[in-house]
């Protein structure tokens, strides 16, 4: 298994993977707007290419509204 943390919480996942899967795989929000990996942002048409991999930090970033 590999340990990465998603959105603040330890996670573990079964390989290495890109990031479009890994959003298949793991609890993310349903309208979020960037994922960052090690606090890189990725643009979307990279999620296939882009792997996370063992110790790799990962957030789903959602928009906030608020008043």
């Amino acid at each position: 298994m590999i340990d990465i943390t998603v959105n603040g919480r330890p996670t573990k996942i079964d390989r290495p993977m890109p990031i479009d899967e890994l959003l298949r795989t793991v609890e993310v929000p349903k309208n979020y707007l960037a994922v960052e990996v090690n606090e890189d942002v990725v643009p979307r048409e990279e999620y296939p290419s882009v792997i996370v991999g063992d110790g790799d930090r990962v957030e789903v970033v959602t928009l906030v509204g608020g008043g």
